[in-house]
């Protein structure tokens, strides 16, 4: 069978995210998950497309993979919100994430998720863009997602799979799912060429 192939191989999810974890879980394979924490540092000047490759590669990194057999085979990846060339990181509190979805309000943004996949063979890096257009949120409605939501742990201020997904999305270009987390089409094709 075709997921056989995949099958094959000891995967591990190098990831803390649950919603990476249930897309991955949705293709039909078997992993293991296991989250190294990192510092998420980079240079200056590095563009959108940039940013989240150079830091799925930076948690790839923190793996030792002088402990895998030939057989297992890495995930690491990272998603970043950008607007207008303006990259609007997760937000720290209830202020920055009000702040950050009044940014997002009316406009559209690019979500861009880079995915590093490794073993002790080979490395493949790749990245997947989404366009997200926003309608125009009211006061009140950025407050009642904040509150009810916390969206402090993701990038943008938001979850594409939650309340203000369903209520302030008007269109999107690109994979919804990498809008979660994790391009998993994109994902599953570089796993079967692997």
């Amino acid at each position: 069978m075709f997921l056989d192939k995949i099958n094959n191989f000891k995967i591990i999810l190098g990831s803390g995210s649950p919603r990476r974890k249930y897309l991955l879980e949705g293709l039909g394979i078997k992993f293991n998950v296991i989250n190294k924490k990192v510092k998420e540092a980079y240079p200056k000047g590095l563009s959108c497309e940039q940013m989240p490759v150079h830091l799925c590669k930076i948690k790839s990194d923190a793996f030792d993979l002088s402990t895998f057999d030939n057989n297992t085979i890495l995930i690491t990846a990272d998603t970043i919100v950008c607007l207008n060339g303006m990259i609007l990181g997760k937000p720290k509190n209830y202020d920055e994430a009000v702040e950050i979805l009044g940014m997002l309000s009316g406009n559209k943004h690019k979500v861009i998720t880079g995915v590093c996949i490794r073993s002790v063979y080979k490395t493949k890096i790749f990245y997947s863009s989404t366009d997200v257009f926003f309608k125009h949120l009211s006061k009140e409605e950025i407050s009642y997602y904040v509150a009810n939501y916390k969206p402090y742990d993701k990038a943008g201020a938001y979850g594409i799979q939650e309340w203000i997904g369903y209520t302030a999305i008007e269109k999107i270009y690109g994979s919804y799912f990498n809008v979660m987390g994790l391009p998993v089409k994109m994902l599953y094709e570089e796993l079967l060429k692997f």
